[in-house]
């Protein structure tokens, strides 16, 4: 007898992903979800005239919830068919109602449909949990938004920004993947009830060739499942494309996530910011003192999983043939399924990393300190092109005397001293004082304080009151 620890367990189930993400998944809800939808095509054809009884759906309705697994179990080893499986199991449950479970319907009424009916709750559950993150980084942004900083392009120092204003961006884009995953829920369809080949012919045949009451039916079975309209047209299947639709957006969290959790890691390392370290927490095996930004790394390699994976419904939408083929289903049932785990894994460690984010405001003061003469240096020169200078010859020798500090500051490790330079050299007509007056940081972020407050109300506030009733609370287990 093999044991537990002999077999190999999915680390989402072990150490990332969320109790509530891993039930959307599980077994149980999957096969409760396909009894949901036998009540509800029962329902609509009795509605619709066919000979099905009150007696039978409350037969069906009483035993929904009480799946018998073993009996499915044993029937599938038997007969390789997991949804006649199922069939034979609730009727074994309701064996009143048998005779009219499943009428009508391929695999994939209950199949795909269920698919379709998880993926948006999943969707919804992230959404939820990004509103958690965006409530976060907008709180983080108010109190960091006139702290001035210094900003990179190229991964070298160039204009201010503020900490504050830096962490709209990271909400900024994920607000952005907000809006795409609302888009992918709002216009998603259900497949409805399409038969074989999705011509409706089985139905057809149980109303008699009348197409008003075929179609009234996916009406029927769509709004009794929660959704506003069926699919007009389809296969046997609904279009993979609607996998690769929304492993597309959780691509574009992932990549969001990764960009927040890199720069952190960037700026952990300038000794500026830094992720949330516990008492007892180790950074290394074999260097006491460190203190490695080890959830943000794993934000990052998450990430990639998720973008990697992204791949696979893209490639299974282009490789369907004709009305069906089943070489999707393996591939589906794993892609699917990790990339909401992983970006639930991902969010968790995003809401723990972003609710206790540490600035070290005195290394950030001193950071800014050292470029800021060069930063001010076109500031200074207009200073003193009022006091009777020459901007050309100015800019030449602020040229001279930036790289000579540079060269200081590079080559020799000494101090920055631009301003002593500025302030010894005759052609500059500008006092000390005057100097240092252009020395405030605060002269140098912009806009970045009512970029902040604009922000926070016009896109984060509406995202965070639309889908956060309440704070979300995570609990991560490594």
């Amino acid at each position: 007898m093999i044991s537990e620890k002999e077999k190999y367990i999915s680390p989402f189930s072990t150490r990332y992903a969320s109790s509530e993400m891993q039930y959307l998944f599980s077994e149980e809800k999957k096969f409760k979800t396909w009894r949901r939808l036998w009540i509800a095509l029962a329902k609509a054809e009795k509605q619709l005239g066919l000979d099905i009884t009150d007696a039978q759906i409350e037969e069906l309705i009483a035993n929904a919830d009480n799946i018998n697994f073993e009996v499915a179990e044993a029937r599938e080893a038997e007969v390789r068919h997991d949804v006649m499986s199922h069939v034979y199991a609730y009727g074994k449950q309701c064996p009143n109602a048998e005779p009219i479970i499943h009428l009508g319907a391929t695999s994939c009424y209950v199949g795909d449909n269920t698919d379709l009916i998880i993926m948006r709750e999943a969707s919804q559950l992230v959404l939820k949990k990004a509103a958690q993150v965006l409530k976060n980084l907008a709180e983080f942004a108010e109190k960091y938004k006139a702290m001035p900083c210094l900003a990179y392009t190229h991964l070298q120092p160039a204009q201010l920004t503020t900490v504050g204003k830096r962490a709209t961006l990271w909400a900024n884009e994920l607000a952005m993947d907000v809006a795409e995953l609302e888009h992918r829920i709002e216009t998603m369809q259900l497949l409805g009830s399409k038969g074989t080949t999705g011509t409706q012919a089985s139905f057809m045949e149980l109303f008699d060739g009348d197409e008003s009451k075929v179609k009234e039916l996916d009406r029927l079975v769509a709004e009794q499942m929660g959704f506003d309209s069926c699919v007009i047209v389809s296969g046997q299947t609904y279009s993979r494309k609607v996998d690769a639709y929304f492993l597309a957006v959780l691509s574009g969290i992932a990549q969001s996530a990764h960009k927040f959790a890199n720069d952190l890691r960037i700026l952990q390392s300038f000794e500026e910011m830094e992720e949330p370290f516990e008492k007892n927490q180790i950074g290394s095996s074999a260097m006491p003192y460190k203190r490695n930004p080890m959830r943000s790394e794993r934000i990052c390699s998450l990430a990639r999983y998720v973008i990697a994976d992204s791949v696979n419904p893209a490639f299974t939408s282009a490789t369907q043939w004709f009305e069906r083929t089943l070489d999707d289903s393996a591939n589906k049932r794993i892609s699917v399924a990790e990339a909401f785990l992983a970006i639930d894994s991902i969010l968790n460690i995003y809401i723990n990393v972003t609710g206790g984010l540490v600035v070290y405001d005195k290394v950030v003061r001193r950071r800014v300190m050292e470029k800021l003469p060069f930063m001010a240096t076109e500031n200074i020169m207009m200073k003193s092109v009022k006091n009777g200078g020459n901007r050309q010859e100015l800019h030449e020798r602020l040229r001279v005397h930036s790289h000579a500090a540079a060269a200081k500051v590079k080559l020799e490790g000494g101090a920055n001293d631009l301003i002593d330079r500025i302030e010894n050299d005759p052609a500059f007509p500008i006092t000390r004082e005057e100097i240092e007056a252009e020395l405030s940081p605060e002269l140098y972020i912009g806009r970045c304080v009512s970029q902040v407050e604009e922000f926070v109300k016009e896109v984060a506030d509406p995202i965070v009151k639309k889908y956060l009733t309440e704070e979300v609370k995570v609990n991560l287990k490594v």
